[in-house]
C-alpha cells in the first residue's frame, strides 16, 4: 500500500520541514546555505509560491509558504532534488540527502 497523497489546493498554506537522518548536517559549509537559498528563491519564483518564513538549521530546514496554484509537491521535488544533486556533487557523495519526504 502506497503512502497517502498530500492535500494540495490553490491558496493552501503549509508548514514544511525536511530533515537529514541521524542529525547529520545538510549544510556543511557556508556556501551550502547560500546554494539552498538560491534554489528556494528559484522555486518560489517558478511555482509562484508566497514564502512567509524560513529557518535553516544544521540538520533540517523549515519553511512556511502559500501555494496559490496548489503545486507544493512539484516545488518540493524541485527544491530537494536540485539541492541534493548540488550538495552531492560539491561534497563527493551519492544517494539521498533527506530522511523520508518532507513533512
Amino acid at each position: 500500500m502506497g503512502r497517502a497523497s498530500r492535500i494540495e489546493y490553490p491558496g493552501a498554506c503549509y508548514y514544511i520541514c525536511s530533515k537529514r537522518e541521524e542529525r547529520q548536517s545538510i549544510f556543511e559549509e557556508d556556501g551550502d546555505f547560500e546554494t539552498f537559498l538560491l534554489i528556494l528563491k528559484d522555486v518560489v519564483l517558478l511555482y509562484r509560491w508566497k514564502c512567509y518564513a524560513w529557518s535553516l538549521m544544521d540538520d533540517q530546514y523549515q519553511i512556511v509558504a502559500e501555494t496559490p496554484k496548489g503545486n507544493l509537491s512539484r516545488g518540493m521535488r524541485q527544491l530537494n532534488g536540485v539541492y541534493t544533486q548540488q550538495f552531492n556533487r560539491r561534497h563527493g557523495r551519492k544517494g539521498p540527502l533527506f530522511h523520508h519526504r518532507y513533512q
